[in-house]
């Protein structure tokens, strides 16, 4: 079987027996043509399926692309997925298309990428830093008018708008908690590296909480982790110190799922943990798994709004949009046992 060929802009005028100059002028608004032409040029191109090529039309006249483009560390990460679904709920209002794509935490890779988009015409740019990059380099475009959001984290060497969580604020919370529950040894498990802006602030809030609860800063009892199996490793390291933690904070959704894996492996219900950012089927967990919820999709909305109120004129100075984070108390959270040794409690 052929394959089937792409209608063109030259069979829709060979379909209405017009020239393409009237096709092109009747479905771009740019000049004069009569209603019956413009109705029988309607008429053909539905019936033909034709699909005007946007990217080509806008560089030609060098307008915008009904596109965002939207960089991110990983797409198999869910929090960024769901994100980019409050992003587009938002933007498909205003008939932009959402393009997703991403840095694998490479700052080079991340250039490149948004340096595609930048060609392409993008009406916005959206952007989860990679750790390291350098942003200068959107200077020019951000100063013509194309409006620049970091999401998740600030960017470096470019003044521009920012969405992120109450990290701080939310992991102080989740901290709390578990001191409230009368836990005085509480080990931290954060992403890496620790220079990381969600890792710095993330950690800012466990020992502002600690200090809150009267409890001594370890430094033993502060580990870094990156993935689910060196998650896995760092809890296995903490638990075997001389005298281990009672409970657990995982920094994010990925470490979570490594210490709740080794937990499982190792047959420690005793230790509590807390996460920060909710998991899918946490509820279903064993026991379910107390967190600091997140709320990606709101994320997403604001940076969204943010960017097309830049679209539509506003000028006024960058500034940083905090999404608040929750507190959702399951099981996993209680409060330590007594009278029992860490290798009785797992048997």
């Amino acid at each position: 079987m052929a394959a089937t060929r792409r209608p063109t802009l030259a069979d829709v005028a060979r379909e209405v027996g017009v020239s393409a100059k009237t096709v092109s002028r009747v479905l771009n608004e740019d000049g004069p043509s009569s209603p019956q032409t413009r109705e029988r040029v309607l008429a053909a191109v539905a019936k033909l399926g034709f699909q005007p090529n946007l990217m080509a039309r806008n560089i030609r006249v060098g307008g915008p692309d009904t596109t965002v483009g939207l960089v991110v560390p990983d797409l198999g990460n869910p929090f960024f997925g769901t994100v980019a679904g409050g992003m587009e709920d938002v933007v498909r209002g205003r008939g932009l298309t959402l393009l997703m794509g991403s840095s694998a935490e490479d700052p080079e890779r991340e250039r490149v990428l948004t340096e595609t988009f930048l060609a392409r015409r993008v009406s916005i740019l959206m952007v989860v830093p990679a750790f390291g990059a350098d942003h200068r380099y959107l200077k020019v475009p951000r100063a013509a008018g194309l409006p620049v959001v970091f999401i998740d984290r600030p960017g470096v060497g470019l003044s521009t708008d920012c969405v992120v969580s109450s990290n701080r604020a939310g992991v102080h919370d989740g901290v709390s908690h578990l001191a409230a529950q009368g836990h005085r040894r509480i080990g931290f498990i954060g992403d890496l590296p620790a220079k990381l802006y969600t890792r710095r602030e993330r950690l800012a809030g466990y020992t502002s909480a600690l200090e809150e609860a009267g409890l001594p800063y370890d430094r033993a009892l502060v580990t870094g982790a990156h993935g689910q199996e060196t998650a896995a490793a760092a809890t296995t390291k903490l638990l075997a110190l001389a005298d281990p933690p009672t409970a657990l904070f995982a920094g994010n959704n990925i470490v979570a799922m490594g210490v709740v894996a080794q937990l499982t492996r190792a047959g420690r219900k005793d230790v509590a943990l807390v996460a920060f950012d909710d998991l899918p089927l946490a509820e279903a967990l064993e026991p379910a798994l107390t967190v600091v919820a997140q709320d990606p999709a709101a994320i997403g909305e604001a940076a969204a709004r943010t960017a097309l109120a830049r679209l539509d004129g506003d000028r006024s100075r960058a500034r940083t949009v905090t999404v608040p984070t929750r507190l959702v108390v399951r099981a996993s959270s209680r409060p330590p046992r007594r009278g029992r040794t860490p290798a009785e409690a797992g048997s």
